[in-house]
């Protein structure tokens, strides 16, 4: 019988219970490949990371599942396991070898613990949605009040526009018609002004109807704001997520410029587990 510890930690968030849930293998060597994605499908949170040894300079290498697929890169599994491993390795920053390169997260203390991390992001490729009428039936919407594109940095997401937030909290998208669409895998519908910004993300065609936090998809919507002038670049934004679904959870993201993006927020370990299998 093996053993498989784990971590539990709720992301984007400093209360317990609230955020996105991720689970942390750490230590991942001995785990069968074929048993990777079972593991995560057994959790269905919407990410599961697994801790291997490095290979390309970096503190580790991390894998990341959804419950339906592998990922090259994701926002909240990288900070959450950069929160759990920055205890015991005590450094400032913890650098983590994802499917997109190493991403450094520089980590905060408040006295003997990990109290806040800021990652810098792979930086995406754009490219404009040419139609996006379906799209918006799938959402419910006839208009987007900026122009509707993709922005991929190992997870292709998509942006929406709305007039404010309490369009954004009465948003009820088909999933089905969602999942079925090409291209995206998160539909990310937001709205706010200046510094504050309320979003929230769909991604039924990886198994998760909608995201309580989206790390990779803060850094691309401060790059989208700042592209169409909403916001200047260097402004950090702070973005309120997860409310309709009882996750509430807080992002912290800045585009320094086209080239520099960087995603921030806080993380707490709430359960620790194993599986023998």
């Amino acid at each position: 019988m093996a053993t498989f510890r784990y971590a539990i930690v709720d992301v984007f968030t400093d209360t317990p219970l609230e955020g996105n849930q991720l689970a942390v293998f750490t230590d991942a060597r001995l785990i069968p490949e074929d048993m990777l994605q079972a593991l995560a499908r057994e959790l269905k949170f919407s990410e599961s990371t697994f801790v291997l040894p490095p290979e390309q300079g970096g503190h580790a290498r991390i894998r990341i599942f959804t419950p339906a697929t592998e990922l090259p890169f994701a926002g909240h599994p990288t900070l959450g396991t950069a929160f759990v491993l920055g205890t015991p390795l005590q450094t400032p920053e913890v650098r983590l070898e994802t499917g997109m390169g190493i991403v450094p997260v520089r980590l905060e203390r408040a006295e003997d613990r990990v109290a806040f991390g800021r990652m810098e992001q792979p930086l995406p490729r754009i490219e404009p949605v040419e139609d996006a009428g379906e799209l918006l039936e799938a959402l419910g919407l006839e208009r987007s009040e900026l122009p509707v594109e993709l922005y991929d940095n190992g997870i292709p997401h998509v942006y929406v526009a709305l007039r404010s937030e309490d369009e954004v909290a009465a948003l009820r998208p088909d999933p089905g018609r969602l999942a079925g669409l090409p291209g995206a895998l998160g539909v990310n519908c937001f709205a706010g002004s200046g510094t504050r910004w309320k979003t929230r993300m769909f991604a039924p065609s990886g198994g998760v109807d909608e995201d309580p936090a989206t790390g990779s998809a803060a850094g691309p919507l401060a790059l989208h704001l700042a592209r169409h002038g909403r916001i200047e670049f260097g402004d950090e934004i702070v973005i309120r997520q997860g409310v309709e679904i009882g996750r509430p959870s807080t992002l912290h993201a800045v585009a320094r410029s086209p080239e520099e993006i960087e995603v921030g927020g806080s993380a707490v370990v709430i359960a620790r587990g194993e599986f023998r299998l």
